[in-house]
């Protein structure tokens, strides 16, 4: 391996450029740059310059002894040297020097000595003068220091072995982590076994420290092995450390040194699919298998959102999906969806079908904009099937789907929609929204009292869902969550005979924005009982003026009911393991009313003129929660609760304040110097009563007795 690898010095300068852009001759010529420290057979540089009938020669020389300094820069013949001199050209002004090395650098051997070889490590060393003359007079000239090393070829063939290392488990680096090149020496690695007497010498002064030198042996000071009876500290040998002297510093000095079974080698071949294998007992994410031991499948969206037609169904797992496609002729009929589902509990369930016709197709259909075929009329056409699944313990209990249907006409784009919902029991048994705080962005829970049983049913808190053309009335909903402030609104189309009719057209916008919220009850806490007034607080509603006029003029109406705000108050009530416990105090309802006025443009679709051209104006609702602050006061102490007979704020006794002024409650001055006199008084007391009469006498007597 080569001691020091061959240099190459280029330098660029600004001289350079400005030779090259902008003048073609410069006053002197000047080499760049004009020393270079040389440790490779390879040198190069550069002449700057009016290069025109320059000429270069190279000579050796030595500084004088009594100065210090080299001679002068001279234009005669020299004899040839080790080095060999040549140039080229590099546009105009700038001139390439190259030197190489005329010889060998190959270490000579002991049996022959040939006159090419080197004779020592340390192969050449000299100080070089290449000289730029023009008209026998030297112009430039460069100083070259050499130090070149000579060349340790290994005495073996190279090999392709890798390098073997040790249990990665006792010693991660190996024995020699520098050791990186198998069969070769490293240099500055002292540990590697394959360097020879004669290149370990070449860096024995400058060995890789530490584990990565593979100097793994050097004792802590807190070994007990490290310390000598001459220079122990005061802790030794209390406090020293006893540990294996083989221990690996990257480890750990208690590591004991156990072994690791290695894991095998990741395959890349194809796994092979087994078959599904259907559980004795569901648990929540296990998929839903029916009696021919398949998956039961509903389409569902992937991750990627394109749609999975064979996707199973997980246990106590909820989701909707979307499946948009385009349609050019009639689907085939769907398949019976009276499946004999294993209920996990060694029985069957069938699925119930129950049958309904989409009244509004707005939210699963929309038209193509360029018909490329003859429109055909479709008959019972699967839009929608909402699964419910029921359930107890770790089984089914019941399955339902309901399949909307409907007739479209081709070609049309048909959005498809699936979803499933797992239910405890029966419809009051849904899923809830904490224990026995509400959870933040849980639904909120409403409901309705029925008069007749007593029991009350769930009610919804929505809000509008963003989505679809914006029309109210085919807007989705989403449940208010709990915790989360959120804003959403929807368009109502509205026509200048409506505006005519402004008390009608107020209660049909308040209408919409009261079908939001049909609960008039929600429940204090995420878990309340359907059986307890206790546990439910009633939705109060701010009233509307009504002293506004009936009828509107010039296409204008005022004080309609555009926003729905609903405002939820909570507080912290205790906390359970260290979470606390939110509740809901009060809920409020109120409207927001502004004024609707047509918008009337000078064109021929002038809803000013014409009274029923519709133009859509915004509706909106939103949810605001507000938390009131925890109780400020200091909670009592279980001391205060148990014990009052002791409680300063009851008694006359109070333990607290036996010691008051070493206790908190003292604050007519710092701590620290309250405490630090409360214990120079107690030692005046001990010392006193070991000091005093009574001491004394108690001594006296104790030597009397036993005399």
């Amino acid at each position: 391996m080569t001691r020091l690898s061959s240099s190459r010095v280029v330098f660029h300068s600004i001289c350079i450029i400005l030779v090259l852009l902008k003048q073609e001759t410069i006053c002197n010529v000047v080499f760049q740059p004009a020393f270079i420290l040389a440790s490779g057979p390879r040198i190069s540089a550069f002449l700057v310059g009016n290069v025109s009938g320059i000429s270069l020669n190279i000579s050796a020389v030595v500084p004088t002894d009594a100065t210090g300094s080299l001679p002068a820069p001279t234009c005669n013949a020299v004899s040839q040297t080790q080095w060999n001199l040549s140039y080229e050209f590099i546009g105009k002004n700038v001139l390439l020097v190259r030197l190489s090395l005329n010889r060998s650098l190959q270490l000579c051997g002991n049996e022959t000595v040939a006159s090419d070889c080197c004779l020592e490590p340390l192969c050449l060393q000299e100080i070089l003068r290449v000289s730029a003359c023009a008209d026998e007079m030297p112009k430039a000239s460069l100083i070259i220091q050499t130090k070149v090393y000579a060349q340790i070829v290994p005495s073996k063939p190279p090999s392709e072995n890798k390098t073997v290392i040790p249990n990665q488990v006792f010693q991660p680096l190996g024995d020699c982590p520098c050791d990186i090149s198998p069969v070769e020496c490293d240099i500055l690695c002292c540990c590697d076994q394959d360097c020879t007497q004669e290149v370990l010498g070449l860096f024995e002064t400058q060995c890789l420290p530490g584990p990565f030198g593979g100097s793994f042996n050097p004792v802590p000071d807190y070994q007990c092995s490290a310390q000598s009876s001459e220079n122990n500290p005061d802790w030794f040998p209390f406090l020293c450390v006893t540990s294996p002297s083989d221990n690996n510093p990257f480890l750990g000095l208690f590591y004991n040194g156990g072994t690791v079974t290695p894991k095998p080698s990741p395959s890349f071949k194809a796994q092979q699919v087994t078959d599904p294998v259907p559980p004795i007992n569901y648990r929540q994410g296990d998929p839903i298998f029916t009696i021919a031991d398949q998956y039961f499948i509903i389409p569902q969206n992937s991750g990627l959102g394109q749609c999975v037609e064979n996707a199973p169904v997980a246990f106590l797992v909820n989701f909707e999906s979307q499946c948009t496609r385009r349609l050019h002729s009639c689907p085939s009929p769907s398949d019976n969806l009276r499946v004999n589902v294993k209920d996990g509990r060694g029985g069957v369930v069938t699925v119930n079908v129950v049958d309904e016709v989409a009244r509004d197709l707005c939210v699963f259909l929309s038209n193509v904009s360029e018909l490329t075929s003859v429109p055909q009329q479709c008959d019972d056409v699967v839009l929608a099937l909402r699964y419910t699944l029921y359930w107890r313990e770790n089984g089914l209990t019941e399955i339902t789907v309901t399949r909307t249907t409907a007739s479209i006409t081709l070609p049309v784009f048909l959005t498809s929609r699936y979803s499933a919902l797992f239910v405890n029991g029966n419809e009051t048994s849904q899923s809830f929204s904490g224990n026995p705080g509400y959870e933040v962005k849980k639904p909120v829970l409403g409901g309705i009292l029925d008069s007749d049983t007593g029991i009350i049913q769930r009610a919804q808190i929505n809000l509008w869902q963003p989505g679809g053309e914006g029309i109210c009335s085919t807007a989705d909903l989403r449940p208010v969550l709990f915790g989360i402030n959120s804003t959403s609104g929807c368009l109502i189309p509205v026509s200048l005979m409506n505006l005519t009719q402004c008390s009608q057209l107020r209660e049909t916008v308040r209408a919409v924005l009261a079908g939001l919220v049909t609960a008039t009850l929600v429940s204090r806490t995420g878990k309340p009982d359907f059986s307890n007034l206790v546990d439910w607080v009633n939705i109060s509603t701010s009233v509307l003026n009504s002293s506004q006029p009936a009828g509107g003029s010039s296409g204008e109406c005022s004080a309609v009911p555009t926003h729905l705000h609903i405002h939820v108050r909570s507080v912290i009530m205790g906390q359970v393991q260290g979470v606390p416990q939110k509740v809901i105090q009060a809920v409020e309802i109120s409207f927001r009313e502004t004024a609707w006025r047509l918008e009337c443009d000078m064109v021929m679709s002038n809803p000013c003129v014409d009274p029923e051209m519709m133009q859509t104006f915004p509706v909106t609702s939103s949810v605001t929660f507000t938390e009131n602050p925890l109780n400020a006061q200091v909670p009592r102490s279980r001391f205060s609760i148990n014990f009052t007979e002791f409680d300063c704020d009851r008694n006359d006794v109070c333990l607290p304040e036996l010691a008051f002024p070493l206790t908190r409650y003292y604050t007519g001055e710092p701590y620290s110097q309250a405490l630090a006199k409360g214990l120079l008084l107690v030692f005046f007391f001990i010392a006193a009563s070991v000091l005093g009469t009574p001491w004394r006498q108690i001594r006296q007597a104790w030597n009397s007795a036993s005399l």
